[in-house]
């Protein structure tokens, strides 16, 4: 198929939350599986594609894409009938934009700082996620007026920042999980049909 994505794929990696994506997308996509156990990610195939040899990594037309955040915003946009992302123009584009890569740029390394119990940064001012308290305040202002980041439209950065909840809350990254507005957002998140096609396999 001419449009079809191929998509690098492992299951315990970051590439299910893009996997995710393509459910929500309705995109053509073809999984090729990575066993990161085998080292498949470290051939010189691979390699030439993704140099840094981690997951996700999708080819599509001839392009690479990789970095969580980028191929989620590329799938957005590519296939934009999915109304997965606000169009160019419209106001909530912004918005979008700001809490997409808030996943990247804040929420993803403050639960890794977290998570890997990593000392913290004396000044909160040198780092750009401040510290893990700062990211999971943000979060739930952001989520309080719901049911979704951008109201009441769904989009790409909830599936990439709702990901990074779930994770989160799975496995006890503190503050989070028993505070309602988290639960009530991932409860949302857990009912899309996507999101469960993407759990069952």
């Amino acid at each position: 198929m001419a449009d079809e994505i191929v998509f690098y794929h492992n299951p315990r990696s970051r590439a299910q939350i893009v996997h995710w994506m393509l459910e929500e997308a309705g995109a053509p996509y073809r999984i090729v599986p990575i066993d990161l156990e085998k080292g498949e990610s470290k051939t010189p195939a691979f390699l030439a594609l993704n140099p840094m040899g981690k997951l996700p990594t999708i080819v599509h037309r001839g392009v690479v894409v990789t970095e969580t955040a980028a191929i989620i915003a590329y799938i957005a946009d590519t296939f934009p009938a999915a109304g997965m992302a606000p169009p160019p123009g419209d106001a909530r584009r912004g918005t979008y934009y700001r809490w997409l890569f808030f996943g990247a740029g804040c929420v993803e390394p403050a639960l890794l700082d977290r998570m890997l119990n990593r000392p913290p940064v004396e000044r909160k001012s040198a780092v750009g996620w401040g510290s893990y308290d700062d990211v999971v305040a943000t979060l739930e202002k952001a989520l309080e007026p719901g049911p979704w980041l951008l109201g009441d439209m769904f989009s790409a950065a909830d599936v990439y920042v709702g990901a990074e909840i779930r994770w989160a809350m799975m496995f006890g990254a503190p503050n989070l999980k028993g505070r309602k507005v988290f639960d009530d957002y991932v409860a949302r998140l857990s009912a899309r049909p996507a999101a469960q096609r993407t759990a069952a396999g």
